[in-house]
């Protein structure tokens, strides 16, 4: 009896350390274990966060009495609350539309570079991504100080009269896109400069021996060969451009009367500098449905051209 508990012990063993090492052969669980890392991170810089802000957003101003949506009210009542909705919606998708156009254009006139040429165009472009925003945005700043502007100068200089760049809500919002398009655009040219190289030249051979013109040939082979890279690169520039604080806070700070605030520096602004973090709380989360409505259009737009491939 003893010999056959024996045996079966170590049948035992060694059919379990035989499923540990088939488990281990997996393809799946081989991924797993490489992406655990990551998934740790996420959870620990994204799921934390947004978890814990949900929760201050149903705290009062004191953070000592459970409110529930309380906050959320108060906002949709708040005539500022839906001004900073329109003007992230303005900023975000206005600077993308420019980006793309601009980052096109100039990606396809360094494609056309000869090679050698290509790195020095590639390096300069690149200089205004390159640099910090917020370093970037102060020099924009000085750009458009009322009192020694550069621009004003030379604007004077052809007779024409002083632009309250950053004392007139219109001009305001024009800046702040301005400098957020100039310093985005570079990413998109190298993003679209990559997906110009991967077009092959029979397409366009093919597209001229049938008498396409220069647009017909970008309309109808260049384009549709870019759509995914051109929407998941949307995509991007819209979350961070949704997100951005450093130019808006720099530029304006949100003013004149508040009419150039983000989502961002509106929360910094109610949050920090008012001192009511749960409602900051509840503004900053406001950015996430947004989002997620314009990622799912765009990633399930891909994913059904992917699936006609």
């Amino acid at each position: 009896m003893a010999d056959i508990a024996a045996r079966s012990a170590v049948s035992a063993t060694g059919d379990s350390r035989s499923s540990l090492h088939k488990l281990m052969q997996r393809k799946s669980t081989i991924a797993f274990l490489m992406a655990l890392p990551l998934i740790l991170l996420i959870l620990i810089l994204v799921a934390y966060p947004a978890g814990y802000a949900i929760y201050l957003a149903m705290l009062n101003k004191s953070m000592t009495r459970f409110v529930g949506f309380g906050n959320f009210d108060f906002l949709f009542g708040r005539e500022t609350f839906w001004m900073v909705v329109y003007q992230s919606c303005l900023f975000a998708i206005t600077a993308v539309i420019f980006k793309a156009i601009i980052g096109f254009v100039v990606a396809h006139f360094v494609h056309n570079i000869p090679t050698k040429g290509q790195r020095k165009w590639r390096g300069m472009l690149l200089v205004p991504w390159v640099i910090p925003p917020a370093m970037s945005t102060l020099a924009w700043l000085w750009l458009f100080d009322p009192s020694y502007s550069a621009l004003n100068w030379i604007l004077a200089g052809f007779g024409i009269e002083r632009i309250p760049w950053t004392g007139e809500t219109g001009w305001a919002r024009f800046s702040v896109i301005l400098v957020n398009v100039w310093i985005g655009a570079p990413f998109f040219m190298i993003m679209y400069l990559a997906a110009l190289k991967s077009v092959p030249e029979q397409l366009y051979e093919a597209a001229s021996i049938d008498g396409a013109t220069w647009w017909q040939r970008i309309w109808y082979v260049t384009l549709p060969m870019m759509r995914n890279i051109i929407a998941i690169t949307a995509l991007f520039s819209l979350i961070v451009t949704f997100a951005n604080f450093d130019i808006v806070r720099v530029l304006t700070r949100g003013d004149p009367l508040n009419t150039t605030h983000v989502f961002a520096t509106w929360a910094f602004r109610v949050g920090i500098e008012s001192g009511d973090i749960p409602l900051g709380a509840a503004v900053s989360l406001f950015m996430v449905p947004i989002l997620a409505v314009a990622a799912t259009f765009i990633l399930r737009d891909i994913t059904k051209r992917g699936s006609e491939v």
